[in-house]
């Protein structure tokens, strides 16, 4: 059964209709989930000097070396030309090693540089963030109701930019606008 709150509820001081209990509530954890996922990116970024994006595609090409950039974004959920430009940033500052395979001399692959791994050395915490690994920690039925009652809030926002699905959280979150933009 679906609340909603009454369009005849006094207006609050201002105009706006109050909001229930329930709606109060998810708000507060929405401010608990994004508020820790902020932090953790703060602290990634504080030890190891680059943005938790970065970090996690770092974290990722030491699992997987010799991985490519295509599916490197795919890991991360990002779109392919965002993966490129994290890749370059990282071949930058001499963290990430591109190599032309063997096998193949049009597929490059990727893994981390000593210095690299000097830096994931350093990491406080998940690499994918703390949201993406608490998600999945959950049972598939929690992730797919999630899904349900997610796709239905987001159905109501009146302004709704769906290309963010494909953009690094941090990111969506103005990690960049800290320390780790003068670095990169």
């Amino acid at each position: 059964m679906k609340t909603k709150i009454s369009t005849t509820a006094p207006l609050n001081n201002a105009g706006a209709l109050p909001m229930q209990d329930a709606a109060m509530d998810v708000l507060r954890q929405f401010r608990v989930i994004f508020g820790s996922a902020r932090q953790h990116f703060r602290e990634v970024e504080e030890h190891c000097g680059i943005s938790s994006s970065q970090i996690w595609m770092l974290t990722e090409s030491k699992r997987s070396p010799g991985i490519g950039v295509t599916e490197l974004a795919a890991r991360l959920g990002i779109r392919q030309s965002t993966g490129s430009i994290l890749v370059e940033k990282l071949v930058s500052r001499g963290l990430l090693i591109k190599e032309r395979s063997r096998e193949d001399q049009r597929r490059v692959g990727l893994h981390p540089s000593a210095e690299g791994e000097l830096v994931l050395a350093k990491l406080p915490g998940p690499a994918e963030g703390v949201l993406p690994a608490a998600l999945n920690t959950l049972p598939e039925v929690v992730l797919k109701t999630l899904i349900i009652n997610l796709d239905e809030l987001i159905s109501k926002l009146r302004v709704c930019e769906k290309q963010y699905a494909a953009t690094p959280l941090a990111d969506i979150m103005g990690e960049q606008t800290g320390r780790a933009l003068n670095r990169e």
